[in-house]
């Protein structure tokens, strides 16, 4: 039977809509869309550089929890409200995915608190990086 469990990240949203942080489903792992909130103090900050770089360290526990990194990631979603926040972001997201290559998409959409300047998602496959 395939393995199939959730990883949970402590974030009031997972409990409050009722999802999960991840879903890892045999080799694959499914990383919800993950904004650059600190789910410790549930605090986040006004600059999107930041908020992404507290987005990729949320993905990079969550992966980590799934027992991968970010060199298992095949393909990473860019959610942003603002088009002209994204290219200020390339050299943080270069540093994880740089060599990794993943596919990649970028869209511009709302998000569900004022507050969040980006939101990613990646999907990760275990062995292989």
């Amino acid at each position: 039977m395939t393995e199939r469990r959730a990883i949970l990240s402590g974030s009031i949203f997972e409990e409050q809509i009722g999802y999960a942080r991840a879903v890892v489903d045999g080799d694959w792992v499914h990383v919800s869309g993950t904004t650059g909130f600190d789910y410790t103090t549930m605090t986040i900050s006004d600059d999107v550089v930041e908020q992404a770089e507290q987005c990729l360290r949320n993905i990079e526990a969550a992966l980590a929890e799934a027992k991968c990194t970010f060199a298992d990631v095949v393909r990473v979603r860019y959610l942003l409200p603002d088009r002209a926040d994204f290219e200020p972001c390339w050299p943080v997201l270069r540093r994880c995915f740089g060599e990794v290559r993943p596919a990649a998409t970028m869209m511009v959409c709302g998000l569900s608190d004022p507050r969040m300047k980006i939101e990613i998602e990646v999907y990760a496959r275990r062995g292989v990086g």
